[in-house]
């Protein structure tokens, strides 16, 4: 590596989304002669990458801020030269003007769909600062289209499992939710330029792909020839088409699960078993109140025609508890609800109220300790629903896709086809070297809470 590149250190936040992105990010810089670093302290440019999700996640953007001024106080008093530091993603989207205002040294502020133009902001930025300026630069575009369209040329890094981005945005308005204003309306990318960052993936030796979207089952892209393709007809292609032995997809909205996807997770074999299918609350009238479009009734019937076809499928939610209004018994219905489905996984947060959103000007808000009360049931009898799924594995026989390094040598750690981690000893480095990437068959021996471990079983 020659000696004059500089160095790029990113912090991502929040969803898939984001680990794409920086990604990304990695890829764009990389032709501005940045290599990744992975630490801030001699990075010449560092990028927190937002997720305004929870107000928690916000709140410690500022807090990381605060920790990198200190930072380059201490290498410029040594006779360092300071980083140019750049808030990127949704809170930056949503805040701009409130980081300017409350940590005037970030040097760039960018939007998630603005990305594609940090070369030419960090450009911008090292010519003000060489000046003895202090860079102001922020970027907020909202022009889904522009980004993917750059991207889409960038050269892909080898890796055996990938994200792809198919569609970005949501239309469907939550009231707690903060996405359709800080990553804008639906936009499914067009399928001939999913398709040529697949055949890259593909060509790199992917074996596992993710396809990526706010609301990706909603995803409908469109072919030159004007034909409509929607995600249960794109997965089939790929299956048909690529060299990938695995492709999953995320996040998905229940309103978007048609009966031509369902099918999708019977016919064919590279889809695997696993869906993560957010409901938010058990019942009707809180999912009324978030106007999330669907029923309890219909979300259950979703899950039961699922396992119809695919009886081993693995499912995941998301769950919010306290949103305004709710009472005992509206709580009551949704820990129904987790026992009735028996998720293998899922993520649950205490509402908090996101500035702009509708619920936050509600005046039924829940009190706090009754909130954090309802979490910690509801996450105990979550626990239980997942340690319960990990321990149903245990003397079975399962293919492990093994993708990076355990903490002891020898180790691999890999991904069951349910999403869980297996830890697989596999002799000595060497050895380590020779089953990396590999899709191998597993014995598992013993369950974790989060995770598996097996031994290879050798032909």
């Amino acid at each position: 590596m020659s000696g004059d590149r500089k160095k790029l250190y990113i912090k991502t936040y929040g969803c898939q989304m984001n680990v794409y992105d920086s990604e990304r990010m990695v890829d764009v810089m990389a032709h501005e002669g940045y290599e990744v670093t992975e630490t801030p302290d001699d990075a010449d440019l560092v990028v927190l990458n937002t997720c305004h999700i929870r107000e928690k996640a916000a709140e410690k953007v500022y807090s990381d801020i605060g920790r990198l001024r200190l930072l380059t106080e201490k290498r410029v008093g040594k006779g360092g030269k300071p980083s140019l530091l750049a808030v990127g993603g949704c809170v930056a989207q949503a805040e701009g003007a409130e980081i300017q205002r409350r940590a005037p040294m970030v040097d760039m502020v960018f939007g998630p769909q603005s990305y594609h133009r940090l070369p030419e902001m960090t450009r911008k930025a090292d010519k003000i600062r060489q000046q003895g300026g202090r860079a102001r630069i922020v970027d907020t575009d909202l022009s889904v289209s522009e980004k993917f369209a750059v991207l889409s040329e960038k050269a892909v890094r080898s890796r055996k499992t990938a994200f792809l981005t198919i569609q970005e945005g949501c239309d469907k308005f939550c009231t707690y939710c903060v996405v359709p204003y800080t990553r804008g309306g639906e936009f499914s990318r067009p399928f001939e330029d999913v398709m040529t960052d697949a055949d890259k993936l593909n060509a790199a030796g992917v074996r596992e792909v993710t396809l990526l979207g706010q609301n990706v089952n909603a995803y409908h892209g469109r072919s030159d020839d004007g034909r409509e393709w929607s995600l249960a007809r794109l997965i089939r292609h790929l299956a048909a088409e690529t060299d990938f032995k695995r492709i999953r997809y995320t996040t998905s909205h229940p309103q978007d699960m048609t009966s031509e996807l369902i099918a999708v997770h019977g016919d064919v074999a590279a889809c695997m078993p696993y869906l993560h299918l957010p409901v938010q609350s058990g019942s009707d009238r809180i999912v009324k109140a978030m106007n999330r479009h669907h029923t309890i009734s219909s979300y259950l019937k979703t899950i039961d025609d699922i396992r119809t076809v695919r009886p081993d499928i693995a499912l995941s939610g998301d769950f919010i508890v306290g949103f305004p209004g709710e009472s005992d018994e509206d709580f009551e219905q949704t820990m129904a609800l987790v026992r009735r489905v028996n998720y293998a996984q899922a993520y649950s947060f205490m509402y908090s109220e996101r500035p702009g959103t509708p619920a936050a000007g509600w005046e039924n808000q829940v009190e706090s300790h009754v909130k954090a009360a309802r979490l910690a049931e509801l996450q105990a009898e979550l626990d239980r629903g997942q340690r319960a799924f990990n321990d149903a594995a245990v003397g079975r026989v399962m293919t492990v896709l093994l993708e990076r390094q355990g903490r002891e040598a020898g180790q691999l750690v890999g991904r069951s086809p349910y999403m869980q981690a297996v830890h697989v000893d596999v002799g000595d480095p060497e050895s380590a070297r020779q089953y990396f990437g590999q899709l191998v068959e597993v014995k598992i021996l013993s369950a974790g809470p989060r995770s598996l471990k097996g031994e290879l079983i050798l032909a």
